[in-house]
Parts: C-alpha cells; structure tokens; sequence
C-alpha cells in the first residue's frame, strides 16, 4: 500500500474507540496511536534508504515481521485484561493492532514473509506487473489501488462525522451509514 496504512489506521481506530473510551483515555491520544501503529512498520524505510542503500527488500526487515506484531498485540491485550489504569495498554493495543492490520494490507499486493524469521517465503495474494517507471506507477494504475483510495474516502467519512464514544453503541452505525 502506498497511501492506504495512515486511512486504514484511522479508521479501525475510530471504530474501536467506542469501546476503549470507558477505559479513562484520551481518544486523540488513541487515535494518533492507531495511525502511528498503521505507519510503524514502514519505519524501517529510513534503514532501507540511508543505511542499507536498497540492497534488501524493506520487507525482509523485522518491523515487517507478522510475528513480531502478533507478539505486541498479545502483550498489549493481555496488559489491557490484567492493568488497574487502562489507558497505556489501550494505546499499546491499539498501536500493535494497526502494526498487524499493516502486515495484512500489505499482503494484497506486496511480499510479506509471513513465517520469518524462520521461513523465507514471501507470500502476496496478488502481484503487480512492472510496466511503468517510475516504479510506484505500477501500484497506482494497478486495480488494488481501489481498495486504498477505498480506505481514505472511508477514513475521510469517519473523520467528518461526529465522534460517539458509547461503548454500546454498535461500531456497525459508522460502517452502516457510509
């Protein structure tokens, strides 16, 4: 994904925060930790850029580890079940969601090792072709790329309506309405 991470961390952060409010948290504190969660694993492009030269495939790297995220995202929720004072593990939980929900979308059309590191099989559900040059033209004019601009109208239409914090509230009335 090129642009769909930040959305998508938006938005699965604004529907899971119906639940996490009762939990004595912020919600803009919750919402930047979803979409820094969204964007963290492609933190590991600045050492693809400036210390490794290109040489590897950012996603053989172990901020694009599966495991490495599920490991936080358990962490995070067993902290969430078993903490007095909620809030810290909601933001790790939701931080660590989004770093996972990331390995996911990144699976539609980029290799993601999804046993590492101890298989070194990439796996993607679909390629992109390279035809174009720049090499990010492949990914835009690609019939995927519907899904992130998909993941931004969505994000755009959660951002730009009111935020319900009510637990029992369904998360359904924000898919519902769009």
């Amino acid at each position: 994904m090129i642009i769909g991470h930040l959305p998508a961390g938006y938005a699965i952060s604004r529907l899971l925060i119906r639940c996490a409010e009762p939990l004595g948290i912020s919600t803009t504190a919750f919402l930047w930790a979803g979409v820094i969660g969204a964007l963290a694993p492609d933190l590991d492009m600045f050492y693809f850029h400036l210390i490794d030269q290109r040489q590897h495939h950012h996603h053989t790297y172990f901020t694009h580890y599966p495991i490495v995220w599920l490991v936080l995202l358990a962490i995070s929720v067993v902290w969430l079940y078993g903490a007095k004072a909620k809030h810290y593990a909601a933001y790790a939980t939701i931080f660590s969601l989004n770093g996972f929900a990331h390995m996911l979308f990144d699976t539609i059309v980029g290799d993601i090792w999804w046993l590492a590191p101890w298989g070194i099989e990439p796996f993607a559900f679909f390629s992109v072709p390279a035809l174009y040059k720049p090499w990010w033209l492949n990914f835009v004019l690609h019939w995927s790329f519907a899904f992130e601009l998909a993941a931004l109208v969505w994000a755009i239409h959660l951002w730009r309506k009111p935020l319900h914090t009510r637990c029992t509230s369904s998360a359904s009335d924000d898919v519902s309405t769009s």
